[in-house]
Parts: C-alpha cells; structure tokens; sequence
C-alpha cells in the first residue's frame, strides 16, 4: 500500500505561497524602472523647418524630462518639465519649443546651429533614469544662388538670341551690298562693251 507524499507535497504549497507573496510585495515596493523608445534617432531637416523629436517614455512615478542640445558651439539646457507641474524652458528657446505630454518636444524655425545632439534624461522619482538621443542634420537650400543662376541664364540666353539676329542681319545686308555691287559691275562691263563696240 502506498500513501501519497502529504507531508511534501504541503511544503510545496506553502513554500510557493511564500515566494509568490514575497514577489509581489518586491514588485510593489520597488520602482519599476523607466523605459524610453526613441522611433527616429536620426532627423534630417531644411532651415526654417519645424521638426519633431518624438519620444515615448513610461515610468510607474511622475517623471522629470530634461532636453540637452550638444553642438559644436557648445552644451545648452533646453527645457526640463516635470509631468503634471511645471516646465522650464531655456530663454534661448522660449518661442521655440512646444513640450508633449509623452516627452517629445518641437522645435520650432529650425536653423544651422540646431544641427548636433539632442539628449533626453526621464528621471523617476526614486532616482531611476534613462537616456535617449537624436541626431539632428540642418541642411540650407540657397535659394538665393539659384535665383542669381537663372537670371544669368536668362540674360546669356537673351544676349545670344540678339546675337544670332544681328549676325543674320549682317548676312542679309551682306548679300544684299554683294547683289548691288555685282549688278553694278555687270552694268559698267556691258557699257564698256557697248563703247567698245561703238568705237570700232
């Protein structure tokens, strides 16, 4: 006759009732962490474009976001905020920058010195924090170069359009003078014939 194993089998159950509890009360006591998605790490843009440094943070705590821009005219505090309190933009970017509730900011008429890096800190506020960064390429489109290209071409293609013209007067009124001076010259070889043949 065998007996089931009640003894361990009670253990079992009370051993991981214990862990299971222990878990959850960990779980609960400490912070979950802060998970940052940056979708595009990498922005290309024209001046006097607006572009959008999108994020996507979530904490379990209320959170601080923090904007650094890193260039090679040096290291600048854009706006730090923290969700549901208040936000602190930099004076060099007051008119500039419009924050979302997700993270992401928006800067606004975009010029060269915007081009570098833009690191974003998410502070938790039990001291856990993420890092995330975005690589900002300005390009300048000269319009004013390509304005002076056109106008030059415009005016050589009209130079040569009075060019091709004058040459083809010139060859009228050259053909014309040859037409006149070979039909004076048949007439005064004519008359020479006629005095020639008078005379004898």
């Amino acid at each position: 006759l065998m007996r089931p194993l009640q003894g361990c089998r009670g253990r079992g159950v009370v051993v991981g009732t214990v862990t299971l509890c222990l878990a959850a009360g960990w779980a609960l006591q400490t912070p979950g962490g802060v998970t940052l998605v940056v979708p595009q790490p990498n922005i290309n843009a024209t001046v006097a474009q607006n572009i959008l440094l999108s994020v996507e943070y979530s904490c379990r705590g209320v959170a601080t976001i923090e904007w650094k821009h890193v260039s090679s005219w040096g290291t600048t505090k854009i706006v730090e905020w923290k969700s549901g309190n208040y936000i602190n933009i930099s004076t060099d970017y007051k008119d500039r920058v419009t924050t979302f509730e997700n993270g992401s900011i928006q800067l606004l008429n975009v010029g060269m010195r915007d081009a570098g890096y833009y690191f974003i800190t998410v502070t938790e506020e039990h001291g856990t924090n993420t890092y995330g960064t975005i690589i900002v390429n300005v390009y300048e489109i000269i319009y004013e170069d390509l304005h002076f290209v056109a106008v030059l071409f415009a005016f050589l293609a009209a130079v040569s359009a009075i060019l091709i013209c004058f040459m083809w007067l010139c060859n009228k009124s050259l053909h014309l003078f040859q037409k006149k001076t070979t039909h004076k010259l048949t007439a005064s070889t004519t008359e020479e014939i006629e005095l020639e043949t008078t005379e004898c």
